[in-house]
C-alpha cells in the first residue's frame, strides 16, 4: 500500500472478552470519533462495500477473519488506530510491516487494498483506510459467527509509521510473561485482556505457526487466567 494510503469458528466464551479488550485499546481515540452514520451522505455504500468484501475474503479463507482482527489490533497498539501499519517503506521512514512482531505473520493487507480500491471508485478520497480497517475487523468477526459491535467512524490516516515504536510496543514472539504483562499494562490493559488478545485461540485450528508467547513464557501461568490458552496465530 502506498505511503499516503489513498491509492474457524470463534469460541463465543472468549470473544466477548477479546472484543472488550480491543475496545479498551481504542477507547481514548473513540471519544473523538463520529457515529456509524459518518459516511451516510459522502459515501452511502461504504459500509456495505466493506462488509461484502470481507465476507467474500472470509468465504475464500476462514483464517482471514482472525487475520483482519489481528491486523487492526497491531495497528491500534502502535500510534493508535491510524492505519500506519498499512504503510510501505519510503525514503523518509521504515514502515511497521517489517517490525519483529509483524514481519512474515500479519495478513489481510490485500483485503484492505481491495476495499480501498472499490471505495475510491465509488467515493474518491472520502473513506479513510483507518476506518476501513476498523470496520473490516468487526465484520470479519461477524463473518465467522461472532458478535457485532458499534464502530465509530471518522479516523484519519497517518502519513508516517514507526518501525521502532512497533518493535517497542508490540509483544515479541520471544517475549517473557513479565514483558507481555508490562507491554499490555502500558496500554491500560489487564492480564485478562492480554490473554484474550495474545493468548486466546481465535480459530478452531489446533496448531500455530507464530506465537506471541514463547516456551519460556510459562504457559502454565497463563493457563491460570484461561482454561484453554493458545498462542494467537491467525496467519
Amino acid at each position: 500500500m502506498a505511503a499516503a494510503c489513498i491509492s474457524h469458528r470463534f469460541r463465543h466464551s472468549k470473544l466477548p472478552v477479546l472484543v472488550l479488550a480491543l475496545a479498551t485499546v481504542v477507547a481514548a481515540a473513540r471519544a473523538q470519533l463520529s457515529p456509524p452514520t459518518f459516511y451516510a451522505s459522502s459515501c452511502p455504500a461504504a459500509l456495505v462495500t466493506i462488509n461484502a468484501a470481507v465476507r467474500a475474503a472470509v468465504l475464500l479463507d476462514r483464517r482471514m477473519g482472525a487475520s483482519l482482527l489481528r491486523l487492526h489490533f497491531h495497528d491500534c497498539f502502535v500510534q493508535g488506530c491510524d492505519a500506519s501499519v498499512l504503510l510501505d517503506d519510503t525514503g523518509n521512514f521504515t514502515g511497521e510491516k517489517s517490525a519483529g512482531p509483524n514481519a512474515g505473520s500479519l495478513r489481510g493487507f490485500g483485503v484492505i487494498d481491495t476495499v480501498k480500491a472499490l471505495l475510491e471508485a465509488l467515493c474518491p478520497r472520502t473513506v479513510s483506510c483507518a476506518d476501513i480497517l476498523a470496520v473490516a475487523a468487526r465484520d470479519s468477526v461477524v463473518a465467522l459467527g461472532g458478535p457485532s459491535w458499534t464502530v465509530q467512524l471518522g479516523r484519519r490516516d497517518s502519513t508516517t509509521a514507526s518501525l521502532s515504536t512497533a518493535n517497542t510496543d508490540l509483544p515479541s514472539p520471544a517475549s517473557s510473561l513479565s514483558t507481555l504483562l508490562a507491554a499490555f499494562a502500558r496500554k491500560g490493559l489487564s492480564s485478562t485482556d492480554m490473554v484474550a488478545l495474545s493468548g486466546a485461540s481465535l480459530t478452531d485450528q489446533s496448531t500455530t505457526d507464530h506465537a506471541f508467547i514463547s516456551d519460556q513464557s510459562s504457559p502454565q501461568r497463563l493457563a491460570s487466567h484461561h482454561s484453554d490458552v493458545m498462542a494467537w496465530s491467525p496467519t
